[in-house]
């Protein structure tokens, strides 16, 4: 079981509270893993491979992919169950500086993440109502205003926001599901047939395999949402394998089914030639109004991730302020059990990158910071497992050490791909994680001061 000292007192007022469970868990994996993303990929996907079973194996592949990642730190989640996810596991195997640098990209991530999803409500809100067009940048604000002061008051608050609109977005993806599987669309428009993937070389195949699966894992990522929580659950020893498992598993099944919903009304071919698939089968399914349920969808999908994000970032900044790493002030908790300094400084920097729209560049550096932050937390597993047999380890990853290296493999070769992929960005990121090593010694230099003059 978890070491008491690793873990706060319930209702210790100006402390994290440790009153969160299985349907947090579920609902804030689904709401960091499902987003508008299942929305547009699959056209993506249909163009590269033209072939419905095949669009299928890259999708179950993909599942599996999270599924086994999801069983890699779960294991380091309920062994060190406390705030801080990532940041956490780095600076156990690697030291300071490994936990600070893997801590200040995940929350460069996290914070380009809200700004870029805030803008997008701010889209799909103008879409919905055209009287709008001109507010986007207002609506964008005003959600992620409204969200952190809903966070603010708590996290009951918090959490509940997040329980209802992941329930309320699984629920609206289904109804879509069964809605096309269900009806038949009015008219369906012809489509040019195009050439199936499996005509062509197994070298072709397997390279057309590989580029479909990178846009996948990406509409995969999120599915450990509920590791920045440990430290909250009420049992994460028991709870956090169940809500990770459980909600990567519900996640891989709705993306699943919207495949299989739209390649039934849009065909393969008419899928590959989608930029919108789920607005164009919902609109041959539900005529002129299919496209604004569908912009409602994304809306509800957008303000859950969103306030799932407002959840993750002020607990990154609290784990590293309590580590001595960031100012102290950042590990202050007011009554209700949120961390509300950390929440106004993530919330105040997304909201600049919002109405500067000067986020564009860190969304370019995320493509290949999430998958060096996915290493990190592989091959901290790796380290601790060795040096530290002796840890508790309430849940173990199945079929270690060999799924832990086929998904460090695997992170290994997104990385190197999204890399080649973007060499612009990629020495831009390397030039900005090179910067945090003199900002890492000036944090040390400040801290040992503040010591000598207590």
């Amino acid at each position: 079981m978890c070491s008491e000292a690793l873990l706060p007192a319930t209702r210790s007022k100006g402390r994290l509270l440790r009153i969160l469970g299985v349907g947090f868990g579920i609902a804030v994996v689904v709401g960091t893993t499902i987003g508008s993303g299942i929305l547009l990929t699959p056209g993506e996907i249909a163009a590269q491979l033209r072939n419905p079973w095949l669009v299928y194996a890259v999708w179950v592949l993909g599942g599996i992919f999270a599924f086994v990642c999801t069983l890699s730190v779960t294991e380091l989640g309920t062994m060190l169950p406390q705030a801080g996810g990532w940041f956490v596991y780095a600076r156990r195997a690697f030291g300071e500086y490994g936990g600070f640098l893997v801590g200040c990209c995940d929350w460069m991530m996290e914070s380009a993440a809200i700004a870029y999803l805030a803008a997008a409500f701010g889209e799909f809100a103008a879409g919905f109502a055209p009287a709008l067009r001109d507010r986007q940048k207002l609506l964008a604000a005003a959600c992620l205003i409204v969200l952190m002061l809903l966070n603010w008051l708590g996290v009951r608050a918090g959490s509940r926001a997040q329980e209802v609109t992941s329930l309320i977005k699984a629920l609206a993806l289904l109804a879509l599901v069964a809605a096309c599987l269900v009806l038949s669309p009015t008219s369906l428009p012809a489509a040019v047939p195009q050439r199936s993937l499996l005509h062509l070389p197994p070298g072709a195949v397997l390279i057309a395999l590989i580029a479909a699966l990178q846009p996948i894992i990406a509409t995969y990522d999120g599915w450990y949402g509920a590791i920045y929580f440990a430290e909250e659950d009420e049992d994460p020893a028991r709870n956090l394998p169940r809500s990770s498992i459980l909600g990567v598993l519900a996640c891989g099944a709705i993306f699943l089914l919207v495949n299989a919903a739209l390649l039934h009304v849009l065909s393969i071919d008419r899928l590959a030639a989608s930029r919108l698939p789920a607005a164009d089968a919902a609109g041959l399914i539900f005529g002129v109004h299919g496209r604004q349920l569908i912009l409602l969808v994304s809306m509800v999908a957008a303000v859950s991730t969103i306030n799932a994000c407002l959840l993750i970032t002020p607990r990154i900044l609290f784990a590293m302020g309590r580590d001595g790493l960031l100012p102290a002030w950042l590990t202050q908790v007011n009554s209700g059990g949120t961390p509300s300094p950390a929440l106004l400084l993530c919330t105040a920097i997304s909201l600049g990158l919002v109405l500067t729209g000067s986020f564009d560049t860190i969304l370019a550096m995320t493509a290949i910071l999430y998958v060096a932050v996915y290493l990190s937390g592989f091959i901290s597993l790796f380290v601790l497992r060795a040096r530290e047999p002796d840890l508790p380890r309430p849940f173990k990853m199945w079929g270690y050490p060999w799924t832990n290296l086929a998904i460090s493999l695997g992170a290994g070769a997104f990385l190197v791909a999204a890399i080649v992929g973007d060499l612009k960005h990629a020495l831009f990121t390397l030039v900005v994680i090179a910067l945090t090593y003199p900002l890492y010694r000036l944090t040390i230099k400040i801290r040992r001061s503040r010591k000598r003059v207590s």
